[in-house]
Parts: C-alpha cells; sequence; structure tokens
C-alpha cells in the first residue's frame, strides 16, 4: 500500500485547515522522556501529522510499564523506549523524521531545542528537567508540562515565565542539573507536591498511605492509565495548538482536570493559599513520615 501524507491526515481537515495541517508537517518537537506521558503525547503528535521529532530516553520498556505506556507492548519490553516508540511511529506516518537519543542526550540539548518549536517535558527526573528548562529559557522556547499529581493536569512556561524551580520554590537555583543532592531532590518534591495539595483536591482521589511511601523513597511512584494517557493528550493539544498559531490560555500554573466531578481546577488566588500553606506543609511532612492518619 502506499502512503500519503494527504489521505492520512484527511480527517484532520475541519479541526486544523490546510494550511495550518502544513504547519503541522513542518514542525519539529523534542519530546524528552518517552514512557507514560510523553509516549501518550508523541503518539497523539504522530497521528496529528507533525513531521519531525525529537525523542530521548534513558531506559528501556519493562513489563510495568504495560500498564499506562502507550508504546510499551509484550514485544517491546526491553527495547530502548525512544528507539522502540520511533519504530513504531514509522508505521504509522514513514515519512516522519525522528531523531532518537540515549544517555547521551544531555551533549545534544542545545541543538535539539533549539531547533524545535516546542518542547514537551515527559521526564520524571529533576535533574533533567531543570536542564530542559534552563536551556529553554536560553533560547526563548516554550515548554510543555504537567505536575506529579492523581489528577490530570498542564501548564505551559513560555520565554520569560517564571520556570518551576522559582515558581514552586526549589532549593536548586544555582546548583548545576547534574549535582543535585538527595535533600534537594526531596525538598523539590515536596515543593510540587504542596502545590498539587494547595491548588487542586488531587489527594481526595489517591491512597495516602501508598503517597507518603512514594514521598518517601519507599516505593515506585504511582501511575494508572487514565490519568497518565490524558495527561499525554492535554500536552498534544498545548503542542499542536502552539504549533499552528493558536493562543491557549494554559500558562506557567496550569490547571488540572477533574474527571470525577466533571470540573477543571485553577489556581487558588495568592490570600487563600498563604492561609493554607503552613497546613498543607504540616500535612505533606506527617505523609512522609506515615503519620496521616489524624492529618485527613
Amino acid at each position: 500500500m502506499t502512503f500519503s501524507y494527504t489521505e492520512f491526515t484527511t480527517r484532520n481537515i475541519g479541526f486544523v485547515t490546510p494550511g495550518e495541517q502544513q504547519r503541522l508537517k513542518e514542525a519539529t518537537v523534542f519530546v524528552c522522556g518517552n514512557g507514560g506521558m510523553g509516549g501518550a503525547a508523541v503518539m497523539a503528535l504522530a497521528r496529528a501529522g507533525v513531521g519531525s521529532l525529537i525523542l530521548c530516553d534513558l531506559d528501556g520498556f519493562e513489563i510495568s510499564n504495560l500498564n499506562r505506556q502507550v508504546f510499551a507492548f509484550r514485544d517491546t519490553i526491553g527495547q530502548h523506549k525512544a528507539e522502540a516508540t520511533r519504530d513504531l511511529c514509522m508505521t504509522i506516518n514513514p515519512e516522519m523524521d525522528i531523531t532518537v537519543y540515549r544517555e547521551n542526550w544531555p551533549d545534544h540539548v542545545i541543538e535539539s531545542i533549539g531547533r524545535s518549536d516546542i518542547v514537551i517535558n515527559g521526564t520524571d527526573d529533576l535533574g533533567a528537567s531543570l536542564l530542559l528548562y534552563r536551556t529553554a529559557r536560553t533560547l526563548g522556547k516554550t515548554v510543555i508540562d504537567a505536575y506529579a499529581s492523581p489528577l490530570p493536569s498542564i501548564y505551559v512556561t513560555r520565554a520569560g515565565a517564571p520556570m518551576p524551580e522559582e515558581r514552586l520554590g526549589f532549593p536548586t537555583i544555582g546548583t548545576a542539573w547534574d549535582a543535585l543532592t538527595t535533600d534537594q531532590r526531596t525538598e523539590a518534591f515536596l515543593c510540587e507536591a504542596a502545590h498539587v495539595v494547595l491548588h487542586s483536591t488531587s489527594r481526595h482521589y489517591i491512597d495516602l498511605d501508598l503517597a507518603g511511601e512514594v514521598a518517601a523513597g519507599r516505593r515506585s511512584r504511582m501511575s494508572f492509565a487514565p490519568m497518565v494517557i490524558t495527561t499525554g493528550m492535554l500536552m498534544a493539544y498545548e503542542a499542536t495548538g502552539h504549533i499552528v498559531g493558536r493562543p491557549s490560555p494554559t500558562d506557567h500554573r496550569g490547571w488540572f482536570f477533574n474527571p470525577y466531578t466533571a470540573r477543571t481546577e485553577h489556581p487558588r488566588n495568592a490570600l487563600v493559599t498563604a492561609l493554607m500553606r503552613p497546613l498543607v506543609n504540616r500535612f505533606l511532612r506527617k505523609l512522609v513520615t506515615g503519620t496521616t492518619q489524624d492529618a485527613r
């Protein structure tokens, strides 16, 4: 069967114009982390007809990835995530131009971000995220990201907007991305968790005892296909909108989508946040130490 890009994307027209589809074909998106959220975003971008991707990841697919990662299949277990993702994307659109990096991706980060229209952060590593954001700021590029949250979320940090380490109060400013201490990583995680608790109802939709074990480093992070894939779709919406020039109201603070109540949850005002923060910080400290029964 002969592949036709026009036929492949014909049902996109109406959601996008032919001119906008051409912009998608000519666009390049850098996706760092090709597992859960990043992989779902990649799948949507490939099917939307984005012409070029730059993919990077450190890991291979494992059996535990099958519950949520869209390019994880029994026959991709053990394969490198970025390489397997590239190969499967090429079965969707064989005309795609896909560059893959493995452990050496930081050596190519300036070039990768520089030639991309937009960056998607799909990694859960703090150091990698800092490198992405700091480089994107230097190059004047936008980063799409999501919170470590039980609810799907999205935020978009445009050039000049506060980066997460500034906005959330990470103790990492002035520290090289590859020189972080365990304490810095723990405190940054708690800073992000505080934002999630302050500005969403996420805590109502997760087992808090298990969340405490995750925060304390005693178990792997929990993850669930509907949440992860929905978040990836939100990332893809923001990326395609940016590429075709459609303004988005999503900013660096972002928002949460609550499918349990069919509502979006936006940041609270500064006064309410200031009043709640001491209580939230105390709650999180108790969560980590396993004493949350009286704090729920």
